[in-house]
């Protein structure tokens, strides 16, 4: 999201029509359509989507096919001790995933998180800082997964700010939250707030393990739903590098859309619903749209 224009005072002569500016918002929403296999879907035009804010129509005033559009992304390292046995594949996964993604456009900046939160690459787009950074990551002993989320969404505030940016965070992680720092909720609310989608690649060794504890897991899968984003189980570390190539297959398949955001209601700040819908029957009944479901204005 992006600011394009501000109040401010206009001076004029005398007979000059007055000038009036007035804020104005584009609205970012990134939108992966698939089959009922999963596959993703392109080649779609604009007219073939509809948005809505809060169950009101929107214009569309930005469209784009298999999104070039820049990105911002956080890559978030679970460096918990469990992770250890497995760090050298988390590292090299984590540095062909910075070389696949990394254009001039784009910027990556990467943290790890065990009993707290450590920025190990602040936002770059130059790859041997990255792979520097991923050759020194230090370990603990809990998983402060909320905090990482929290944080990594609010860097994401502070990213470049260029009108259609894409916000993304990564997270590689085998558990659930073992700090008490930030809840679910106040992390949902900090990726909304910045516009970001979540990616969540959650390292289990059996997926329906009757002893293992999925309430974390459904969580960030809830999180990846809601926010445009996706999830995926990796049943071996040695899978983690095909996890992060559909996160980029993902990132590449995308259509960028764009609108307006009408003007505020009184009342404050508040969550706005976003809903996009195919306009032809037939492709609504045949196709999935993931998006992000909402934004703070």
């Amino acid at each position: 999201m992006l600011l394009l224009g501000a109040q401010e005072p206009v001076q004029q002569r005398p007979g000059d029509i007055p000038v009036v500016r007035v804020n104005t918002r584009l609205v970012n929403v990134a939108v992966n359509v698939t089959d009922e296999h999963g596959a993703l879907i392109g080649g779609l035009e604009q007219d073939q989507f509809r948005v809505l804010e809060d169950g009101m129509p929107q214009k569309v005033a930005f469209f784009e096919r298999e999104s070039g559009t820049p990105l911002s992304m956080v890559l978030a390292l679970d460096t918990s001790e469990s992770m250890v046995r497995d760090d050298r594949l988390a590292r090299d996964a984590a540095k062909q995933f910075a070389r696949t993604m990394l254009r001039s456009q784009d910027e990556l900046a990467v943290e790890e998180f065990s009993d707290a939160v450590s920025e190990v690459v602040p936002f770059t787009n130059e790859l041997k800082r990255v792979e520097r950074g991923l050759n020194h990551l230090d370990y603990g002993p809990s998983t402060a997964l909320y905090d990482a989320v929290y944080l990594s969404a609010q860097r994401l505030e502070d990213a470049k700010r260029d009108a259609t940016r894409r916000r993304v965070i990564v997270l590689v992680t085998d558990g659930g939250d073992t700090v008490k720092g930030a809840t679910y909720t106040q992390a949902m609310e900090q990726v909304q707030r910045a516009g970001a989608m979540v990616y969540c690649l959650i390292i289990v060794p059996i997926r329906a393990d009757a002893g293992r504890n999925v309430g974390g897991e459904h969580a960030l899968m809830q999180m990846s739903e809601d926010s445009g984003g996706r999830y995926y189980y990796v049943d071996d570390p040695k899978n983690l590098q095909t996890a992060l190539d559909k996160v980029s297959d993902d990132l590449r398949s995308q259509y960028a859309i764009g609108y307006y955001a009408p003007p505020g209601k009184p009342g404050g700040e508040r969550l706005r619903s976003i809903r996009v819908e195919m306009t032809e029957p037939e492709l609504a009944e045949r196709y999935k749209l993931r998006y992000r479901t909402g934004y703070y204005r």
